[in-house]
């Protein structure tokens, strides 16, 4: 089919590998990867597959946190309760 077609009818290219490898590149520096993830999952020019990626990131990123808060509150708890 032609890619002007392909286009017309909202089907997208797929995300190259170069620009995967950019994006794991950024996903690398710190501050600068929470704020790509949400230009990434809210931007307008940003490939569907690629904004979806960036979304799930997201949620995993929020649910590590949580997690996180979860285990740290337990461990002061149980050093809270030895110091007893």
């Amino acid at each position: 089919m032609d890619n002007n077609f392909k286009q017309s009818m909202g089907f997208e290219p797929p995300v190259s590998l170069g620009e995967w490898m950019i994006t794991m590149l950024i996903m690398i520096i710190p501050i600068v990867n929470i704020v790509m993830l949400f230009v990434w999952a809210f931007g307008s020019g940003t490939n569907a597959s690629k904004a979806n990626w960036a979304k799930a990131t997201r949620v995993w990123m929020l649910i590590g946190i949580g997690l996180s808060i979860l285990f740290l509150g337990a461990l002061v708890s149980i050093f809270l309760h030895m110091m007893k």
